[in-house]
């Protein structure tokens, strides 16, 4: 480490005012400072507020957070194919074989995210003269997690490179972004790329193998929705799915763990709550949008019940709608973005419930998007500000009635 300290010192006058790359200065100064702890204090004087807490240490705390569900991903990744193929019944059977295949598959979208992203923001902050940030540590994750496999990495790279120009430095940067930046980047494969962002073949890679006969990679939210439309129960129906190739693929118990076809780190509920425990218990996210989350969906989803009728999507029992798709991973992870959530302690309680809701709303009311946590996170991320300007606003009225002149 040494010889590397060193290193950058003695290149370190190139980059200073008055050097030959002084332009590129702040893309130094973010290497420089993602090896090693700056060696410069802050230099205002009086009064400071001082935490533990900063901006670098927050993201890597979120990071932390989500490698639960980047490793089950990773793994599941290998089950699935194998699945798939035939070659294994057991869920431990071939576990070098799976997580190998798995690492083989995710890692390069993962590195591709980063590589992506991380030069859009370095262009950005030469441009700009200002230094690079550790926001994209967070998204960089985020992308890779909320998409398939199989995804082209020429596609990761592209929406990538959307999402962080338009969703996020196009508002000033880091900190000013109305709309979560990675699931911009779901919302722009979705629309741009559907063949490969959905669909039956795209959730479980089976490379130069065939597929068992009757094999068929629908996810759950697919099954739902195919039980709804032939009048088949809904819970039969997820049972009764690829049976032949594990008992109870789709089955409550199985869903909430996420041995089943979907994105990398979507699948399972159970990781997601691990990452909102770190992310409550470190002060990281607010427990009241994840708890009033998970309440909207399961409120909207016994209203869809008393409605039902014939309907057998709206008459899935409301707990399913927390372990079939992104759900949980949504909520946790995608909802609690501190800068384009509610802020409010009121609109926290506002906006986590509304986005429950609208989540099973489009799921069931609208087969076009299967998945309605990420046109839900990006409609209330739009109406958060408003959201907290009522609430503000009430708050405001309440003690104008109780002030005395």
């Amino acid at each position: 480490m040494k010889f590397l300290r060193d290193l950058l010192d003695k290149q370190k006058p190139l980059f200073k005012k008055g050097g030959k790359l002084e332009n590129f200065y702040y893309a130094f100064e973010a290497g420089e400072t993602f090896l090693f702890t700056p060696n410069h204090t802050n230099a205002i004087k009086g009064a400071q507020v001082k935490d533990a807490i900063d901006l670098k240490r927050m993201m890597i705390t979120v990071v932390i957070a989500m490698i639960p569900c980047l490793l089950f991903g990773i793994y599941n990744t290998g089950h699935q194919h194998f699945l798939a193929t035939g070659q294994t019944a057991g869920l431990w059977e071939d576990f070098g074989p799976k997580l190998l295949l798995g690492l083989q598959l995710v890692l390069p979208i993962v590195i591709v995210a980063y590589a992506a992203g991380g030069a859009v923001e370095a262009a950005f902050a030469v441009i700009r003269k200002h230094p690079i940030n550790e926001g994209f540590l967070v998204t960089g994750m985020l992308i890779p997690l909320v998409v398939p496999a199989t995804l082209p990495l020429w596609q990761v790279a592209l929406a990538t490179i959307f999402a962080v120009v338009i969703a996020k430095e196009v508002f000033g940067g880091t900190g000013m972004n109305i709309l979560n930046v990675a699931m911009t980047a779901r919302a722009f494969l979705y629309f741009a790329y559907p063949a490969q962002i959905s669909g039956d073949q795209v959730w479980t890679y089976l490379g130069d193998k065939a597929p068992v006969d009757g094999f068929s990679g629908a996810t759950a939210l697919a099954v739902v929705y195919n039980a709804g439309q032939d009048g088949v129960v809904a819970t039969k129906a997820l049972a009764e799915h690829n049976a032949s190739l594990q008992s109870g693929l789709f089955e409550f118990w199985n869903l909430f763990m996420g041995w089943i076809p979907g994105s990398i780190g979507e699948t399972s509920a159970l990781m997601a709550l691990v990452g909102a425990v770190i992310l409550i218990a470190t002060g990281v996210a607010s427990w009241k949008i994840i708890v009033s989350g998970f309440a909207g969906a399961y409120f909207m989803g016994v209203i869809f019940n008393l409605f039902a009728g014939n309907n057998e999507y709206l008459a899935m029992p409301a707990e399913y709608h927390w372990v079939i798709g992104g759900l949980a991973f949504g909520i946790v992870f995608m909802a609690t973005d501190p800068v384009s959530a509610a802020q409010t302690e009121v609109g926290k309680w506002i906006y986590g419930f509304m986005i429950g809701v609208l989540t099973v709303i489009i799921r069931v009311t609208n087969p076009a998007y299967p998945e309605g946590i990420m046109l839900a996170v990006l409609f209330m991320n739009v109406f958060a500000p408003l959201i907290d300007f009522y609430v503000v606003k009430a708050n405001k009225k309440r003690r104008l009635q109780r002030a005395t002149v």
